[in-house]
Order: structure tokens, then sequence, then C-alpha cells
């Protein structure tokens, strides 16, 4: 397969990068690593920005042109993705574009597509996807959440977990029981659900890094409208999947990678004793780097395949496996070049890159298990590219 990109690709993901250079704040990206941009400020910068990129379309880049994209394809978003990774691009959630926008797009009605697909084109609206349960992570089909029909409404009660960004997004994409007696694929429904509709309540979950990412969302009697149902009754398990099947290169994580591989190196050079003192160090950094190039590969092979029209289920899940792991191995051979430095905390004038080395490799560890676990992709790519049955 050829991985070169066409001319017209290439000055695309140029434009991407200038966009970047002359909207995003000056060294953002090492600001954010480092931790000196605040929480607030990355939401307003993402609020900012959301605006310009949508003015061009960039944010739905490969939705169709009449529900506000440019058609541009797979491998263009992916470029995108690309560029912006590696500058850590503050741009709030993405999962109306990825996931709920073409789920909406096949399901949903023709109101229903006049009604959110605008707004998420636009960047009016920031979603969360509304799937994990204490009890059901990895086996999303043994979710409990309830939704029961009552006249022309829906009434909810249940509760999720890990959802990402659910504090900062004011709509949600839920999948709830809606018969409980039916086999535990066939009895699930999708909806959607304001965010701010009485008896829903969100709860930070902060990481072992200080970070709040994911929260728990708890449902109360909520109350929805039967147009809020999305598709089919009890169809809710093949929508989900099939939403899961966009945008699923992987590349970001190849690209912060190769941005956090090459803050390593700059340290080595700025303080050559680090080297001098452990040069075994400079075989696992090039490690490291071949490593991210075979990543690219992997990821780059993706929208490659959907540009085809065929659908990288396994690929994905290689993709994510193994970004997710290289993620892990780049953040622990920070902590092995720095030593006891590493660390050392930001404040002190000891703290190399701004002590955020420890802090990187807290955040590390959750790569393998958020968006399903390595042993789940695993067994995709067992089961669906190697052919393999069930265990």
């Amino acid at each position: 397969m050829d991985f070169t990109f066409s001319d017209s690709e290439l000055r695309f993901q140029d434009d991407v990068k200038k966009f970047l250079k002359e909207h995003l704040p000056s060294d953002y990206s090492d600001k954010s690593f480092v931790g000196d941009i605040t929480q607030e400020q990355k939401m307003e910068i993402a609020s900012s920005l959301r605006k310009l990129l949508s003015e061009r379309n960039w944010l739905t880049l490969a939705w169709p042109e009449k529900y506000g994209g440019l058609d541009a394809g797979y491998i263009r978003q992916m470029l995108y993705r690309e560029a912006t990774a590696y500058e850590s691009m503050p741009i709030g959630s993405t999962m109306g574009v990825d996931w709920v926008g073409p789920a909406i797009m096949l399901f949903g009605d023709e109101e229903q597509k006049a009604k959110y697909l605008p707004l998420i084109a636009n960047g009016t609206d920031q979603w969360c996807t509304l799937y994990s349960e204490s009890g059901s992570g990895s086996d999303l089909a043994s979710l409990q959440t309830r939704a029961v029909r009552d006249g022309d409404e829906w009434v909810i009660n249940g509760s999720k977990i890990w959802t990402s960004g659910g504090h900062t997004s004011n709509m949600g994409w839920l999948a709830a029981r809606t018969d409980p007696n039916a086999a535990k694929h066939r009895g699930i429904s999708t909806f959607v659900v304001d965010m701010n509709t009485p008896g829903i309540e969100v709860r930070p979950l902060v990481n072992m890094a200080d970070e709040h990412n994911f929260n728990e969302v708890f449902f109360e009697d909520v109350r929805i409208p039967d147009s809020n149902l999305v598709g089919d009754e009890n169809r809710g398990w093949y929508q989900v999947a099939t939403a899961l099947d966009y945008e699923r290169s992987g590349v970001a994580a190849y690209a912060e990678g190769k941005r956090n591989l090459e803050r390593l190196v700059n340290v080595t050079k700025e303080d050559t004793s680090i080297l001098k003192q452990n040069p075994a160090s400079r075989y696992e950094l090039a490690d490291r780097w071949v490593e991210l190039q075979v990543g690219y590969n992997v990821a780059y092979r993706i929208p490659f395949l959907q540009s085809l029209g065929q659908t990288p289920n396994h690929e994905a899940s290689i993709s994510k496996l193994y970004g997710s792991e290289l993620t892990q191995r780049i953040a622990q051979t920070g902590l092995k070049l720095l030593g006891m430095e590493a660390q050392v905390t930001s404040g002190s004038p000891h703290a190399k890159l701004g002590g955020a080395i420890a802090k990187t490799y807290l955040s590390s560890v959750s790569a393998t298990i958020a968006a399903g676990t390595s042993e789940v992709q695993r067994n995709i790519i067992a089961q669906r590219g190697l052919g393999m049955p069930r265990g």
C-alpha cells in the first residue's frame, strides 16, 4: 500500500499548521504540557478556535457537504488530527463530530438531522457519550441504565461512569436499556439528552495526576421526549457499534508521542550529562522513535482503507493497542532518562520540563484502559483479524 500523500493533501496539512501558528497562543503546546495554562483558559481558547474552524468547515472535514462538511474524506481528516494533536490544540470534545453526527446521519430522522447536525458542525454543541457503567465497562452490552416509555416521554434512571468531557458538554449521546427481557445486545436504545435536563447530576472523577477529564453521571427520573429516541427502539447496540467505526486512525496518540519524545531529546541536548551518566538511554530513545514510525504507518493505513469503502475494525484496534502501549513506554523512558529528577515537581528550580514528566507518566496509565482496554483490543484483533474463535 502506498502511503505517499498527494500534493493537495500535504498542502492542506500545511494550511492547518499555518492556522495553528496564527491562532494558537505562542508556545501553547509546551505551556499546556507543563501546566502553565488553566482549564478555564483552555476552554476559552477552545471556544474561539471552534468558531474559526467551523467557518472553514474543518470541524467536519469528512462530513457530506449537505450536513455542513467538506466531504474531504478520511485522509484529510487524519492529516488534520495529526497536525492539531502535535500542537495539543484545545478544541473541547470531538464526540459530536466523530461519533454522534455520523450516527444521526445514518439513523436519525430528518427532524433530528436538521436540529442537531448544524449545531455540531458550527461548534455550538459539545457532546459526551454516555456508555460505560460501573458494572459494564468493557462489556458495554451489559449496561443497566433504564429508559422506560411513559406516554410520549421516556423516563431514565441509572448512572454512567468514565464520561469524558461530561462536565463541559451540553449534550449527551445515551445508550440505555429499553427491553430488560431481551438478549443483552438486543434491548438497548440510543437517545439524545440535554445535559441540563432536571435529574441529571455530573460528578467529577479526578485521576492520580490531579486531572479532571472524566465524570460520573447520574440519572434520577430524567424525562426526555420520545423525539429524542434515535433510530429504531432496541437497535441501539448496532448503532453504537457503527458509530465507533468513524475516524479511528488513532494518529493523535502518535503525534502527541512524537512531541513528547522530542521534548525528551531536547532535554538531553540542553543537559549533556544525562546521556553521559546513562549511555543506554540513547538507544532507548532511538527505539521509541522507530516505534513511533511503525505506529504512524499503522495509523495511516486506516483512512486509506476507509477511502476504499472498507471498515477497518481490527486495524483500528491494532492502532489503538499499539498507540496506547507506546504512550506508556515513552512516559517510562522519560522517567528512566531523568531518574530521580523526573519526580521533582513544578516550582522547583531543579525541575526538568516544568516537572511534567511524572505527571505525564501517571496520566499514561489510563491509556491502555480508556476507550477499550488492551485485552479487548487483542480479542478484536484475534476474532476479526485472525478469524479465531471466541475464548
